[in-house]
Formats: C-alpha cells, structure tokens, sequence
C-alpha cells in the first residue's frame, strides 16, 4: 500500500492561499482518478481539486472554511501498489512571492513510521476550475447568523455597495438557498427601481426585526465613518495587490524610459478594416494586438528582456508569454497571458486578446489564464492618459505602457522639404529592472518597438 499526500495546489501569480469550500467526499470513500475529492476558493475563482489517483480518502487535515496556505498538506490517500506506479501530477507555475523560492520539489518518499508496508509520497493535485461552481455561493463565512458567501459573492457585494442584511434577506438559487453570483447580479440590476428599493428596505426591515428579537454580537462593519472621513477596508485581492506592488518596488530598481511613435498608418489601416475584420473572422480588432505583435517582434531582437532573476542568476525564457493587464468588474487589476505569443499572426493575436478580456470581464479567468508570463503591456491610454510609469509585475523585468493616441502636429521629412502635418501620435513608456537592464538595452527595446509600430504596413490585407 501506498500513500499519497494532496496539497493545496499552486495557482496564479500573488495567490497564496485558497478557502476549502466543500469536501465532497468524506473518509473512507473510494474515489477514482480525476474525480473531485474538494472545491476550494479564491478571489477569483471558485474551482475542484480532483484525485490524482485511484484510491481511498484516509484522512482529512483542513475542514471546510479553513483558509490554507498553497503547498499546504490537506488530506491522505491511500492507494494499492507501489509508490513509483502513481501517477505524475502536471507541476504549475510558481507563484511570485516577497522572498525567495525554491523550485518546486519532485515527489519524495518518507520512510514509514508504522509499517514497513506502507510508503507516502508528497503529489501537487493539479488546479482544475469548477464548470459548475463557478460563485455557487458554497459555504464562506462572512457573519454568525449561520448563512455563507463565496469569496466572489463578497466581492461583488463590497463593489456595489449590498450590505449584508441585504445579502442575509435574499433567498438563494444555490444548494441549501445558498446566494449565488447571478443571484446577486440580479438583484443589483432590479434595486435601482422605485418597487426594487421599497422590496429591499422591506427585506432589511424585516432581517433586522428577526435579528432584534435574538441577541447576537454586533458585525464589525466593512467601512466605517470618523469625522467628515470614511474609513473602507481593502477587500483580500487589493490587499494581495497592494502587498504585490510594494514587494516588486523593494525588489527591483525601477528605470523608466519614454518614446514617442507616429502610429498613423497603424491607425489608418485598423479603421479601415475593422468592419471587414469583423465580418471576416467574427472579431472586433482593436489597436491592442498590433501593439504586443510589436512587442513579440522587438522581444525577439532584444531577447534579454525576456528574463528573469534568481539570485546572481538570470533566467533567459524561451517562451514569449505576454500578460495585459486588464481592469475586472470590481475594479481590481489582473494579468492575463498570451502564451507562446510568438506563435500568432494578429488573427491570432486578436481571438487570444478579446478571449481573455472577456473573460476577465465576466469572472471566467482561470488560474492557468494568468500564470507564466514573462513579459507585461498595460494600456494606460485606455483612461485617457498619455503616458505612465508602471510598476514591474515580478518576476518579469519590465513591462510597457501604452499612452492615448492623440491628433498632434510633427515635422516630417519630404522630398521638397519639411513640412507640418497633423499625425496620430503616442508615447510609450518601459519600466525596467536596473539590476539586469541597463539603459543601453532598455532604451533600444523601447526604440524597436516604436519602430515596428511606425513601419506598420497599411496597404496589407486582412
């Protein structure tokens, strides 16, 4: 006999811990491979961890509500056979953190303790996002009136403003009259009519008089008045981001160089052909393929750029993986990536960028859909500015910002002369670690891209 012991697994970049929402097997249950043992929960999604062997649940170290670090033991199995007959799990990616990692360890055997017949051996479960679980409300405790909220229900109600004596008067779709994600979106876009406002205070009402009437402790609100000030209290992502940010300002010396590019026949061709694009391949393209088309391209000239670094040691990646940072529903920031985006034309490039800005927007990203990427674009142009300095997303080395596009005057160069003409010009600005990137190669990254974006060629076809 063998057993195996199931860890919490690794997710997305500053994920570091998960909530077990539900064990749906119990101990002493048989379960095959592939087959979801548990759900657990993040921020950002709700997902099923499944068997990585054929066996049965021996023990169980983490209950329900418990919140577990990644890496963390959380149950026992047991399965027939020897250690080497399990198995490999499909290691993911490591997950940034303040202080140095270790790579991830291949799976050991421990000496057994009680019988000689019996080995364990440490397996990562591979993180698979739920199909039907996504915000199904399962149990997260957010008072002690005994009703649970997912991490993603919380999040929506703490952006729009639901108290919890609203959350605690609706009765939920899911499992147990549980309040599910399209419960609350569906009651967020009927609350602003006069009959919705009067049903909810009706609800608050009568939640607050069944409350009255048994004495409970007082909830300790997510926001709070002093004075003409309101106090609100970061939600968990903005606090990993938060903590994500300062570790990325203390680990790497930030330079910023800055470009300007006459992007007017980029301009020229995407409007003129966005209509028959779309027609074409069933897409809208934007401006934000042909920019990381750019990017992949320069990478390629400056392949030092798409590094990272380990101590004394830089780590030079093969693949070009290019995250976008993309603005969700609650008004957090997240990194999807373009993997192997070296391996795209801009029709391929297009379909990976609406795909993943759909799913951010609609809470569908997957922890795979945000792992790996080495090098990081973030359109600061989006909300009208010109340029930006970005902060690095460890443990890339730098990343690009995108300024607005803006009608301007420039000189140019003819062949009777200069002359003035009004041209679609932008500024483009890297952020970069001056502990591997030195001005010379930042600044000549930054001038390619720049180039490759006033070469474009407006006369090909879709």
């Amino acid at each position: 006999m063998a057993k195996v012991e199931l860890v919490m697994p690794k997710m997305g970049e500053s994920i570091m811990e998960a909530t077990i929402l539900n064990w749906v097997k119990n101990v002493g249950d048989r379960i095959e491979e592939d087959e979801t043992i548990l759900e657990i929960a993040t921020d950002k999604v709700d997902s099923e961890i499944p068997s990585p062997v054929d066996g049965v649940l021996v023990e169980v170290l983490r209950q329900v509500n418990d919140v577990v670090p990644v890496g963390e033991v959380i149950a026992i199995l047991e399965t027939e056979g020897e250690v080497q007959d399990t198995p490999s799990i499909p290691q993911q990616a490591e997950v940034p953190a303040p202080v140095e990692q270790k790579p991830a360890a291949e799976p050991t055997i421990e000496s057994p303790v009680a019988s000689p017949s019996v080995e364990k051996e440490t397996v990562e479960v591979p993180f698979i996002p739920a199909t039907t679980n996504q915000s199904n409300g399962t149990k997260i405790p957010t008072n002690n009136n005994g009703k649970f909220y997912s991490p993603l229900v919380r999040s929506i109600a703490k952006s729009e403003q639901v108290s919890l004596a609203e959350l605690d008067a609706m009765h939920g779709s899911g499992k147990g009259g549980r309040v599910t994600k399209k419960d609350l979106l569906n009651y967020i876009s009927q609350r602003s009519s006069p009959a919705a406002a009067s049903v909810s205070n009706q609800m608050v009402q009568q939640k607050s008089n069944v409350s009255q009437s048994v004495a409970k402790p007082a909830v300790s609100p997510a926001s709070s008045t002093q004075g003409s000030h309101e106090i609100i209290e970061m939600d968990r992502m903005r606090k990993m981001i938060a903590d994500h940010m300062v570790m990325s300002k203390h680990t790497s010396p930030h330079v910023t160089s800055f470009v300007e590019a006459d992007v007017t026949n980029l301009v020229s061709w995407r409007n003129s052909v966005k209509g028959g694009f779309m027609e074409k391949y069933g897409e809208k393209i934007t401006f934000t393929p042909i920019f990381i088309e750019a990017v992949v391209k320069a990478i390629q000239d400056f392949p030092m750029i798409n590094v990272s670094v380990d101590g004394t040691n830089i780590i030079k990646k093969k693949n070009i993986n290019i995250g976008m940072a993309t603005a969700l529903p609650s008004g957090n920031l997240i990194v999807p990536v373009i993997k192997n985006a070296n391996g795209f034309n801009l029709v391929g490039l297009t379909q990976q960028v609406n795909g993943l800005a759909n799913k951010a927007r609609n809470n569908k990203l997957k922890p795979e859909d945000i792992q790996d990427g080495t090098f990081t674009v973030t359109n600061v142009g989006t909300f009208g500015n010109v340029m930006g300095t970005p902060i690095i997303n460890q443990p890339q080395v730098a990343i690009l910002a995108l300024g607005a596009i803006r009608k301007k005057p420039a000189v140019l160069e003819t062949e009777h002369g200069d002359v003035i003409a009004i041209r679609q010009m932008m500024f483009l600005s890297l952020s970069y670690d001056h502990r591997v990137v030195d001005g010379f190669l930042g600044g000549s990254f930054l001038r390619k891209v720049a180039d490759y974006l006033e070469a474009f060629d407006k006369s090909q076809t879709i």
